[in-house]
């Protein structure tokens, strides 16, 4: 059994990437966050840029923290990020969140479903945490992405706008499943039922209806019908953003939110569906020469692109460690979930772990080898494993267990 079975184990893990971020992630002089830290030594190298995501990714990483009874400083640093969120990054004139900004002044004000979905999880985490303002910049997010990104005839959101709100013919996975996620979030800080059943809508459009045209598995980019765009940045298949091939994260990521919601709502799909997609992330992804997720592949596993890249496995990690307490049909209910969780953390200690100071790597090459710094404005400053130890440490407490594993009460 690994220690991060174990509360304790995933505690230590999750103040490791808080006390990586701060101070210095802190902006004292425009506001906001630095979130340019060098991932060996934490130096920064960029203190001027300022991304959507990376600010609203903050506000709920030091919520967190205040939700897990973190640091004393996490309530301030996330208030912090959260004046800035609703005051700098949004344009009053157009009613939307400006996605890059250079100090204080707008560079890109494209329209991002994925960023205001990220704005969103960031007002739902930050209420939960009692930060003052956060229950409005949830409501002013929810408005945006619905009036703006939602078209009900496909019960998907549209994926990007131009600033004036032009809606792109370009529909993405990823957008929609941030989404799915923020609205989870949104309503166990509210318990207002829209937000569940928004959430419900998506990921059972697009888990099991938009998928049935690629055999189940996710595919990334669609027409403006959602169709599969199998063509989709074909000859960029390192394309920073959107790769083409099958992504084994998101396959995990998807399995880690529809066990969230089989806990509100009480269908026999949601596991089965949850079960489908972390079997085929490991089928198709695991690299069994060296070990680790890849993160692009071939429908039948072939990588497209090797890389093995920090945030698909601790996606992958928080997928099998809820999965290994829901799965119930089995005479060992869990073992195999639980393999794997113990696998993902030793491959990530071996590899993608910073042993210095305990944040994780963005990206290493297939064998593991470090090719150069991963550095640029659209960081994420620590928001997987925060995101992931923190779910794992609120199932732990919910049902009074000490270790992970099938809930059967304290083991």
């Amino acid at each position: 059994m690994t220690i991060y079975r174990t509360r304790a184990g995933l505690r230590h893990q999750f103040r490791d990437v808080l006390n990586f971020y701060y101070p210095d992630c802190l902006d004292t002089t425009v506001g906001g966050y630095v979130c340019q830290l060098d991932e060996r030594d934490g130096h920064v190298y960029d203190a001027w840029t300022k991304h959507l995501v990376a600010t609203a990714r903050a506000v709920h990483n030091f919520s967190l923290g205040v939700l897990a009874d973190g640091p004393h400083w996490c309530e301030h640093a996330a208030e912090h990020g959260l004046r800035f969120l609703s005051t700098v990054h949004w344009d009053a004139d157009r009613e939307g969140y400006d996605w890059l900004l250079e100090g204080r002044e707008p560079t890109d004000r494209t329209r991002y479903c994925y960023g205001h979905a990220f704005v969103l999880l960031a007002g739902a985490r930050a209420l939960q945490a009692g930060i003052s303002g956060a229950e409005s910049e949830l409501e002013r997010a929810f408005e945006v992405l619905e009036e703006r990104f939602w078209e009900p005839e496909h019960g998907l959101y549209a994926d990007r706008a131009s600033p004036d709100w032009d809606l792109s013919s370009y529909r993405g996975q990823n957008a929609n499943m941030h989404a799915c996620e923020a609205l989870l979030a949104a309503y166990e800080a509210t318990g207002a039922d829209r937000y569940l059943e928004r959430a419900y809508t998506v990921a059972d459009r697009f888990t099991r209806e938009v998928t049935a045209a690629t055999d189940g598995l996710l595919w990334e980019h669609y027409t403006e019908s959602w169709e599969p765009d199998l063509a989709y940045n074909e000859d960029e298949p390192r394309h920073q953003f959107r790769p083409p091939g099958y992504q084994p994260g998101h396959h995990a990521e998807w399995a880690k939110l529809l066990a969230l919601l089989s806990e509100y709502r009480d269908e026999d799909w949601l596991l089965e569906r949850a079960r489908e997609l972390f079997d085929a992330a490991v089928d198709l992804g695991w690299d069994d020469e060296h070990g680790g997720l890849y993160y692009t592949v071939e429908a039948d596993g072939e990588p497209i692109v090797p890389d093995k890249y920090g945030w698909v496995h601790t996606e992958a990690i928080g997928a099998s460690g809820l999965l290994s307490r829901l799965d119930e049909g089995s005479e060992e209910p869990g073992t195999e979930y639980l393999e794997w969780y113990d696998r993902l953390w030793n491959d990530a200690n071996e590899h993608l772990i910073n042993p210095r100071y305990g944040n994780w790597y963005e990206r290493l090459a297939r064998d593991h080898e470090r090719e150069g710094p991963n550095r640029g404005p659209a960081v994420e400053p620590g928001y997987h494993p925060l995101t992931n130890c923190w779910l794992l440490l609120r199932a732990l407490e919910a049902d009074g267990s000490t270790t992970l594993g099938p809930r059967t009460g304290e083991n």
